[in-house]
């Protein structure tokens, strides 16, 4: 089912009677969300419980959040006919699908979750979530660098938003992006004659890598 729905389609489904009849019973006041009379067509979230005449039409889902911290040669993939990937990770019976990628040869944080909502805001076109990456090239980066990755590079056939770079040191900078193109930063390095050596994620909006080591994950609450 959709993460969220009206309750009448719900009941439909669920219940397997007529549009009519299930405006019916919202309107008797026969329907119960979150132990509450309803009697209007409202939003149902998979995590409420809906019930009908001590029917349970609904039982409550709970959402998992996980930060992961993906280690470098891990597939974000959760396909357990390709080596090297995601599933074995996460020791949860419960179905986790990852919230964007990360390269095989990058590493760090990686969301982990069950709900498609949180799925959708982050990693729909023009969502402007920040993510955050150190970043260490083969060899010294200056000035023009650092200008015309912060400007914009044509990659793919198109150019790349306005980013923040700032150097950390002569091989490594920090780099905040609000896309998410395929292998993008190896792609801008790469138009200026840079090769990546080593690429970490250490943050997502307003979740950060911390001190995780690679391989290990923590739950989080609700984004």
């Amino acid at each position: 089912m959709t993460y969220r729905d009206k309750l009448q389609y719900l009941l439909v489904r669920k219940l397997r009677i007529a549009n009519k009849e299930a405006k019916q019973l919202i309107g008797a006041g026969a329907i119960i969300v979150n132990n509450t009379i309803v009697f209007d067509n409202v939003i149902v979230l998979v995590t409420d419980s809906v019930s009908y005449n001590n029917i349970i039409v609904q039982e409550p889902k709970e959402m998992l959040y996980i930060a992961l911290y993906k280690p470098r040669g891990i597939e974000t993939t959760l396909n357990e006919t390709i080596s090297d990937n995601l599933k074995a990770q996460l020791p949860f019976d419960e179905k986790l699908f990852p919230v964007g990628r990360l390269d095989k040869e990058s590493e760090g944080l990686l969301l982990m979750t069950n709900d498609g909502d949180l799925f959708n805001k982050i990693t729909k076109p023009g969502s402007q979530i920040e993510k955050e990456y150190i970043v260490t090239v083969d060899k010294p980066i200056d000035e023009n660098f650092v200008a015309r990755m912060s400007n914009g590079i044509e990659i793919m056939g198109q150019l790349t938003l306005p980013c923040k770079v700032k150097p950390i040191d002569d091989y490594t900078f920090r780099i905040i992006l609000t896309q998410g193109l395929n292998r993008q930063i190896r792609r801008m390095c790469y138009k200026l004659n840079y090769e990546v050596l080593t690429l970490k994620r250490i943050r997502i909006d307003n979740v950060l890598l911390g001190d995780l080591k690679s391989g290990e994950y923590k739950k989080l609450d609700q984004l």
